[in-house]
């Protein structure tokens, strides 16, 4: 069944600010396009297109529009017990980013209890409560990730009892990706969960669940490619839904297809309804702005960090706050401004102390803009801050972040040395702490790593005199980040200093196909140079 949301609102943020995106929520008739649901339950015809609207809404993590639609389902039938189900599952949000809050939690425990005391009309409608219940059972004293696992192990025995329901299947086959070890390069759980939906997706091409859930299976650099299909197609499934708009740019992302980043973000951003799917839509618009040469676009957005106060506090806008503007800086090599990057929004705007994950990546740029400047004193002024911030992680138990937090301090280290001249203690650190980041994976919250290690480590071998060895490092991190344009870059200028102006007139105008024209950047001013190109 084609699902259409009825809408009462839009927000329409193409602005720099949020404040005027508000400014121009208008109220219009009309329906959302959300995709193909039918998720057959036992309540009543009504309740039953308006459940199915409801799941559409799940499976693109709409969560700005649940509540209604949940109301809407209990409208049309109170005794609906499946309602609850659903207010059930919006509770966990997207596990596969963080678990859900504690406030989350208890309000999933009270939709469990809802549902159960209007009871499912069938077996099948009861054992989809009881397995949600094992997310929220205990939730004060158990582990989340204990709890996870048990409801991946109701879901596998659901999709197992109801063979032909590929509702449960898709629960499934995303719960597999939930429970997944993110650094487990075999991606075993990834690769399982993308088994079970590949089957059905050309049966059903407008499922938004589907679309959705492959292109996270496949959210991982070394398999990205798997999931182009899904990523090409999502948008058109569910074009009313921000995050629907935005998903396709994880793939893009790790492919390296820019222009198709910044395409559907920019759609994403205008249609999105919360503070945090701006934020984060903005941060693969600078990303992929970034690897364009498109600085002034970049630019704007760094403007709307610097001027724009959340009306909410979330990870999101934590991490892609501090980002936007430290990509910019150090993207272009601005190493005096990133050691002196400010904290946006300001701790008077916003509370900083739950995630120290994002502000970490403010005293990483800052630490490596004073260390590639020759600071060393204030890079390691920003070291200690790091280590402080590292320890607020552990407290907090943030185990992925943790070692990000370590990879970053090591790569501050190594410009440290070098900065000191203990050149040959910098080299070591820089290799160990690439070889550190690629064993880990990037978080779903980035559309790429605030500058990669290993791009770091050619840039490091060129200081030191050894361009074949740069060029082999900064070939294998184009492996990783297909496309980064600071890689392409360092592929030519070590070719060059190679001696060998083939490969380099190749590598240069391949940097310089990518590239905007107008750029001013001062390496593609030297690729022209090089390969002839006038302006």
């Amino acid at each position: 069944m084609k699902v259409l949301l009825p809408v009462l609102s839009a927000v329409v943020a193409t602005g720099l600010g949020l404040g005027q995106a508000r400014a121009q929520e208008h109220d219009h008739h009309g329906a959302a396009a959300l995709g193909d649901v039918n998720f057959p339950v036992s309540c009543t015809p009504a309740a039953q297109e308006k459940f199915n609207t409801t799941v559409a809404l799940l499976y693109s993590f709409y969560w700005e529009e649940i509540d209604r639609a949940i109301a809407d389902v209990l409208a049309a039938d109170p005794t609906c017990a499946m309602a609850y189900w659903a207010k059930a599952v919006a509770s966990i949000d997207n596990a596969l980013g963080s678990p859900p809050t504690p406030k989350q939690e208890q309000q999933g425990w009270d939709a469990v209890q809802q549902a159960k005391r209007l009871g499912g009309r069938t077996p099948r409608e009861r054992d989809y409560i009881d397995a949600v219940a094992l997310v929220f059972k205990d939730h004060a004293s158990m582990p989340f990730a204990q709890r996870a696992k048990a409801y991946e192990n109701a879901l596998a025995q659901l999709h197992a009892r109801y063979p032909d329901d590929t509702e449960a299947t898709i629960l499934y086959a995303f719960w597999l990706q939930v429970t997944a070890d993110r650094n487990d390069q075999t991606y075993a759980q990834q690769l399982r969960s993308a088994k079970l939906l590949e089957p059905l997706f050309p049966r059903q091409p407008n499922h938004p669940g589907i679309a959705h859930f492959l292109i996270h299976a496949y959210d991982f650099p070394a398999i990205a490619a798997q999931g182009v299909a899904a990523a090409e197609r999502y948008a058109a499934i569910a074009p009313d839904s921000p995050h629907a708009l935005h998903m396709p740019s994880h793939i893009f992302s790790r492919v390296g297809r820019w222009q198709d980043s910044i395409a559907t973000n920019t759609r994403s951003r205008a249609a999105s309804h919360s503070d945090r799917d701006v934020y984060h839509a903005t941060d693969y618009l600078v990303y992929a702005s970034l690897q364009l040469a498109r600085d002034a676009e970049a630019r704007r957005w760094v403007e709307f960090v610097d001027t724009t106060k959340p009306n909410e506090e979330t990870r999101q806008i934590a991490y892609a706050g501090a980002a936007i503007p430290a990509r910019y800086a150090l993207e272009r090599g601005d190493w005096k401004t990133a050691a002196t990057l400010a904290l946006h929004p300001t701790p008077a705007q916003f509370n900083w102390s739950p995630f120290p994950e994002g502000e970490a990546v403010n005293a990483y740029a800052r630490g490596l803009g004073a260390a590639r400047s020759g600071d060393a004193a204030a890079a390691k002024v920003e070291l200690a801050r790091l280590a402080a911030l590292r320890a607020a992680m552990v407290a907090q138990k943030k185990a992925y972040w943790i070692e990000q937090a370590d990879i970053q301090a090591g790569a501050i280290s190594a410009w440290i040395a070098r900065a000191e001249g203990r050149n040959d203690e910098a080299l070591q650190l820089m290799r160990e702490t690439a070889d550190r980041e690629d064993r880990t994976e990037e978080h779903i919250m980035m559309p790429g790593r605030v500058l990669p290690v290993r791009e770091m480590l050619g840039d490091l071998l060129l200081q030191l005199e050894q361009p074949a060895q740069a060029r082999a490092v900064f070939a294998q991190s184009l492996v990783n980040d297909p496309n980064r344009l600071h890689s392409l870059y360092g592929v030519a200028q070590a070719a060059e200093r190679a001696g060998d102006r083939r490969a380099a007139k190749a590598a240069y105008a391949r940097l310089l196909a990518q590239a905007d024209a107008a750029s001013e950047r001062g390496e593609l001013a030297h690729a022209r140079r090089f390969v002839g190109h006038r302006r």
